[in-house]
């Protein structure tokens, strides 16, 4: 079964690759992904692949069956939405909608998939059951396309029993992935507070009620909370503040946008209250009104332990040992978090990165790319495991 795989990954990776780059040179953001999705349709429609659509607007979940198609029901996602980055890098593939690019790889993501389909559609006498490839849009902006996508049944019709999805990650090199069973990685909530005092001239203290001031001590004093909390694994930052003001202008009110991550659920709702407390605290010692905002996000991203310790063994016995390595938490976030609070779940890393070609940009970059060799490892590894699971 290896080596039919891949035979056939071998044989598609050419086209792979260039529906790769179509996507890579045709990003379009979140909630906004139509030629997105007519595209990979019409690859479907080529291929004779049928497939649901116009879930969560732009979604579509295809679907291979077996002649049992009932014996097991088994799901695949991969993500299709491109970041707010203007592209620098050179390569005849780049962008061409000018601030828009694919900087996550979800332009990988989608055509591994597609190349999943094709290899597992012509090895339909060697599995059973059921297969959904989940193409997903939506996955860099709240609220994510992948919760929407369950609200709307994507899991049901038949019900999934397990699912799978692969990212690439630059900080392996092409030929290896990585795995994390347990938790692996962290809860999001966006954090917005105004905080509103009372405006005037700076050299009359007395006139005027400083927000700046209110909002440096909301700061430092959110920082320093969890700073000192460490039973769980977290994080809080605020990145951003505004105030209008100037010199000798105080103005009348404060901005600040920050992000709070955790990887425990019980710890993230009891940090929400703990915020909300401090904040309320700090704003009636400084007699400011404040209006906080706590936009709650993704949860963590827990990776089924049994599948995950399975999924381990059957990619050590089609790469090789030496090639699947075991990863730390992270506190980054992922929207296929939403799928693994329903069913078993398996979230892994596709190496991408290659040091001999210059290829170690960081996702999230304008100059990020991928070895497209890991297109071939990706499609069919990821057949393999849906297969042997």
């Amino acid at each position: 079964m290896i080596d039919k795989i891949k035979h056939l990954s071998k044989k598609y990776f050419e086209e792979i690759v260039q529906i790769r780059r179509y996507l890579h040179k045709n990003p379009e953001l979140s909630f906004q992904e139509y030629n997105t999705s007519r595209y990979i349709k019409k690859i479907l429609d080529n291929w004779n692949i049928l497939y649901e659509d116009n879930i969560a607007q732009n979604g579509i979940v295809a679907i291979l069956k077996s002649n049992q198609p009932d014996s097991k029901i088994v799901a695949l996602r991969a993500d299709f939405d491109a970041l707010p980055i203007k592209e620098e890098n050179n390569v005849e593939y780049c962008s061409i909608n000018n601030g828009v690019m694919h900087a996550c790889g979800h332009d990988a993501h989608t055509a591994s998939l597609l190349g999943t389909i094709l290899i597992l559609n012509n090895l339909k006498n060697f599995w059973q059951g059921t297969i959904k490839f989940i193409f997903q849009p939506a996955e860099e902006m709240l609220p994510g396309g992948a919760r929407q996508m369950i609200d709307e049944g994507v899991l049901k019709n038949p019900t999934v029993k397990k699912i799978f999805a692969q990212h690439v990650f630059p900080d392996l090199e092409v030929g290896k992935v990585g795995f994390k069973p347990g938790k692996y990685m962290a809860s999001t909530d966006e954090i917005y507070i105004k905080i509103n005092g009372k405006g005037g001239h700076a050299a009359l203290k007395e006139k005027y009620n400083n927000p700046i001031l209110a909002a440096s001590k909301i700061i430092i004093a959110l920082d320093d909370f969890f700073k000192n909390e460490n039973t769980v694994k977290s994080v809080f930052a605020i990145g951003y503040i505004e105030a209008n003001g100037s010199t000798n202008v105080i103005p009348q009110s404060a901005y600040l946008k920050g992000t709070f991550r955790s990887l425990d659920e019980l710890f993230r709702k009891k940090s929400h209250q703990n915020i909300k407390k401090i904040v309320n605290i700090i704003a009636s010692k400084c007699s400011v009104n404040v209006e906080l905002n706590i936009k709650k996000g993704y949860p963590c991203l827990i990776n089924d332990s049994v599948l995950t310790n399975d999924t381990i063994k059957n990619a050590k016995k089609y790469l090789g040992n030496d090639n699947v390595v075991i990863l730390p938490e992270r506190l980054t976030a992922e929207d296929f978090a939403y799928f693994s609070h329903k069913v078993p779940a398996c979230f892994y890393r596709l190496g991408t990165s290659n040091k001999s070609k210059g290829i170690t940009n960081q996702l999230h970059t304008s100059r990020f790319n991928i070895d497209e060799a890991a297109l071939e490892i990706s499609m069919g590894l990821m057949a393999y495991i849906t297969i042997k699971s």
